[in-house]
């Protein structure tokens, strides 16, 4: 498994993606955000076009994304859209939060020196952003933040999964308002998920894991 960095924190940061990653990230999130409509047939040779490239990897691509479940193929009609419901993002809410509980307590229990200092550095931006207000840099800092926690489960299937989910929950709530007091109350949220990591206090972090994704799901309705 590859060492992490703090890249994140630039302001001209840009995720290492290969071409054919960023077309099924960009397909993706066109289902989750419902610009491609539950319903709407996938034409191949529209995506080649779109895309510049060959039906061989579209196929791919599209394979991959039919066995996360938003999309169907129909023999002999072809391919469409699926997403997902309501109820399948509140199911997965309901999922992360159970997830990140654990990951959360493994986390405490098998983080290296290292991702805990990552983690501090990550925490204190954190508190100069809420200052400075920056909402977009705030969101790629709490990604960060979440991601080194993750990485410091040191289980690959938990890290995947948290990560699939909290794509999904991105993208589908997208048109989310965030309140005015929203910076400073999810990072007193995080401050106590970090203050357990710091104390080496698993059962402290998963209560405020999971105080901070119930209060995640209120913000959501």
């Amino acid at each position: 498994m590859p060492m992490m960095n703090l890249d994140f924190l630039s302001n001209d940061y840009q995720e290492k993606k290969t071409k054919a990653q960023k077309i099924e990230e960009e397909i993706k999130i066109e289902i989750l955000s419902g610009r491609l409509r539950t319903g709407q047939r996938i034409v191949e040779q529209d995506l080649c076009d779109k895309y510049g490239i060959s039906r061989t990897p579209i196929r791919e691509i599209l394979r991959r994304i039919e066995s996360e479940g938003l999309i169907e193929t129909i023999p002999n009609r072809g391919a469409f859209v699926k997403g997902f419901t309501e109820q399948n993002i509140d199911d997965f809410y309901v999922m992360k939060s159970a997830l990140e509980v654990q990951c959360i307590r493994w986390a405490i229990e098998r983080i290296t020196d290292d991702e805990l200092d990552m983690l501090q550095q990550t925490f204190e931006f954190m508190e100069f952003y809420t200052m400075s207000d920056d909402l977009e840099k705030m969101l790629r800092i709490n990604n960060g933040f979440d991601t080194i926690i993750y990485r410091a489960c040191h289980n690959r299937e938990m890290e995947k999964t948290l990560h699939r989910y909290n794509f999904y929950l991105k993208y589908a709530a997208s048109s989310s308002r965030y309140p005015a007091n929203y910076l400073t109350t999810v990072l007193e949220e995080h401050r106590a998920i970090f203050h357990a990591f710091m104390t080496r206090n698993p059962e402290a972090g998963a209560e405020a894991a999971e105080i901070h994704m119930l209060k995640t799901m209120i913000r959501r309705k």
